[in-house]
């Protein structure tokens, strides 16, 4: 990947629009671009004239489809595994802990990390080609963190999580809407329509019941989680995930052989 890409803000009306905008790249997030969603998240939290945040991702081919995967050929043990979902928890945390709503713009790919930040969103929209999951079991050989395992399956049930993560499924827009975890599936052409409907109805709602329904929510999905550092060390040490890793740069198909 050849650019670092970028999260952008603007606000007007009340309604905040944050856009990952790497295009080229299917908005993988790399390290700079999470620092952005963060100091972006930490501005409107202190911002009381926001009523409504919504995320899309640029170019329309995909939301955010994950972590631009060439940054972790720098990893040398799990100890980097441990801090790099450090890291994404608390990326995450920040977009959940907004007090306003948010919304999340489906186009195409919502992968990985994108899957992430879009479930810690209040509502998703998406469109007839959107595809979501997380397909690390044939990819890259990673973990998720116990939080963000929780956010998951808080939205999409147990057994769609299983198929994404086990084995490396993708859901269909129909399967997502049929199951509650997209609001509303629209063509294309009317995405933004759609956006702006919603992010101008949450508007015209109390803001003090939102922030405090949301507060309980977060409070119910990821607090009193056990402990799963262990986890994330063992996987990003072991020899199958940089192998994983070594494997997508190079456009092969990964060997994996359990250690």
């Amino acid at each position: 990947m050849t650019t670092e890409g970028a999260v952008q803000l603007s606000i007007a009306d009340g309604v905040a629009a944050v856009l990952f905008d790497r295009p080229q790249a299917r908005n993988a997030m790399t390290w700079a671009m999470y620092q952005q969603l963060r100091a972006i998240c930490e501005k409107l939290a202190a911002d009381r004239s926001v009523r409504v945040v919504t995320f899309r991702g640029a170019g329309g081919e995909a939301f955010v489809a994950g972590t631009d995967i060439a940054q972790f050929a720098a990893f040398q043990t799990g100890d980097d595994g441990v801090a790099y979902e450090r890291q994404i928890d608390y990326s995450i945390s920040l977009v959940e802990s907004l007090p306003m709503p948010t919304v999340a713009v489906l186009e195409g790919w919502t992968i990985g990390g994108g899957l992430a930040i879009a479930t810690a969103c209040d509502f998703r929209i998406a469109t007839s080609a959107s595809r979501f999951g997380v397909p690390i079991a044939k990819t890259l050989g990673n973990c998720l963190s116990i939080a963000n395992l929780a956010r998951l399956v808080a939205v999409w049930g147990m057994p769609r999580v299983k198929r994404m993560l086990l084995l490396a499924e993708l859901i269909h827009a129909d399967e997502a809407l049929a199951c509650g975890a997209v609001l509303q599936v629209c063509a294309p052409e009317a995405r933004g329509p759609a956006e702006t409907r919603g992010g101008l109805g949450l508007c015209g709602r109390a803001p003090v019941p939102h922030a405090v329904t949301m507060a309980g929510w977060r409070r119910l999905a990821v607090q009193g989680l056990p402990e799963g550092e262990d986890l994330i060390r063992r996987c990003y040490g072991s020899a199958d995930f940089h192998e994983g890793v070594a494997a997508f740069v190079a456009k092969q198909s990964p060997h994996w052989t359990g250690c």
